[in-house]
């Protein structure tokens, strides 16, 4: 099977090892390389491209239009993230229902429902809006993002965003090419164009920036489920659709293995303090 004229590689200038048509092998050791390289550098201008705007989200202008336009992020206070604790605790005069019977007081998450503590404002308040505008999809969700306010929602990633993230326990183990889950998300497939999970969300999944939420312990089947939206196009693409493009060109099996290998990484909140005492702070910070 030859290359296409799009994925040719005299396209990239350190391909200049491939014959002078610029066209072979799909597996040609060359091609491989150059496509490596040329993904490498993909993938670090996603990263630098979304560093470099971290203070924008993306938020719909109406629940009910499905447009999104670029929201300068306020500045989190004491105020905002005590305010956001309520929501959490206790839900909104507007019907929106306490996020913690989902998520956790602390955003420690459930057996079906994602960690929210220590992820990026920028990516919860994006979510939030994808909801509310009916562009991403879930019964549960869609109904209390478009409950919550403006201000509500910036209070409530405010305030789980504060909280300290859980990072993995142990270092990870070298993978192997046998454990498809582990090689996938330290070393990619890169024959496929598949770079590593951990190239955007860093060692161990801990998450990278305002934009790349933190994997590790996640629950398998909610990660799972994430990859195939996104293979069809049911949730949408996110910064620079990166990952569309990612999880097209994984398998089936491909997302078993990846959605098993983080949620199996066992987690540890990154302080000493206690999920007690993080609430307290917020409530001590809020008092001065």
């Amino acid at each position: 099977m030859v290359v296409g004229p799009l994925t040719r590689c005299l396209e990239d200038p350190e391909a200049q090892s491939c014959d002078t048509t610029g066209v072979q092998s799909e597996r040609s050791p060359h091609c491989v390389t150059a496509r490596r390289h040329r993904i490498t550098r993909w993938v670090a201008s996603v990263f630098f491209a979304t560093a470099s705007v971290g203070y924008t989200v993306a938020q719909p202008a109406a629940p009910a239009s499905g447009e999104a336009v670029a929201t300068e992020l306020p500045a989190i206070t004491p105020a905002m993230k005590l305010a956001g604790e309520k929501i959490v605790q206790k839900g909104t005069a507007g019907g929106a229902a306490a996020c913690a019977s989902c998520h956790g007081a602390q955003g420690e998450g459930g057996a079906a429902f994602p960690r929210l503590a220590g992820t990026g404002q920028a990516y919860l308040l994006e979510q939030l809006g994808a909801y509310a505008s009916g562009g991403r999809k879930n019964a549960i969700m869609q109904g209390v993002a478009a409950a919550l306010t403006e201000p509500e929602r910036e209070a409530v990633t405010a305030y789980f965003s504060s909280l300290p993230p859980l990072m993995a326990k142990n270092p990870e183990p070298a993978a192997k090419p046998a454990d498809n889950g582990a090689w996938l998300a330290t070393r990619g497939r890169w024959s496929d164009d598949i770079p590593a999970c951990a190239q955007c969300h860093g060692p161990g999944g801990s998450g990278v920036g305002a934009h790349f939420p933190p994997l590790a312990g996640l629950p398998e089947a909610y990660i799972a489920q994430q990859l195939k939206d996104w293979k069809t196009g049911a949730r949408p693409p996110g910064p620079l659709a990166l990952m569309p493009a990612v999880a097209g060109r994984l398998k089936d099996a491909d997302i078993d293995a990846v959605a098993k290998y983080y949620a199996g990484l066992s987690v540890a909140a990154s302080t000493p303090q206690s999920a007690e005492g993080s609430g307290a702070t917020v409530r001590k910070e809020a008092a001065q």
